[in-house]
């Protein structure tokens, strides 16, 4: 089992950046693949970004343009990048641990959550 917890989140202005940052506790976070997610309000939950167990070049992005993510096995976490920032990305940001470690955009295929960070970009 793995315990997730985001931070970095916070208020910034269209076409700023903000980097998320994923700790993971438990035992096994290297066999995990790891995504963001995002929910703003009245919405589905929605994908944002994925990486396999070893990261690589096994990443997945609704947004490759904007958005990147990293992981670091050693330190147990996994950071998502987020460049020129616009009031539709205001959101609840999730953490999620995939039990494969290949990665997936699907929602249900995420095992464990963290319990998210509000981002809000004003325009």
């Amino acid at each position: 089992q793995v315990q997730l917890a985001e931070s970095g989140g916070g208020y910034v202005q269209a076409g700023d950046s903000l980097t998320l940052s994923c700790a993971a506790s438990g035992r096994a976070f290297s066999d995990y693949a790891m995504g963001w997610f995002r929910q703003a309000p009245g919405k589905e939950r929605e994908f944002v970004a994925a990486i396999s167990w070893s990261g690589g070049r096994n990443k997945y992005y609704a947004d490759s343009s904007r958005f990147t993510i990293s992981r670091d096995n050693a330190k147990k976490t996994v950071t998502l990048q987020m460049n020129n920032l616009r009031p539709e990305d205001t959101a609840v940001y999730y953490c999620a641990a995939e039990v494969s470690g290949l990665g997936s955009r699907t929602r249900a295929d995420y095992e464990y959550w963290g319990r998210g960070i509000q981002v809000t970009v004003s325009s």
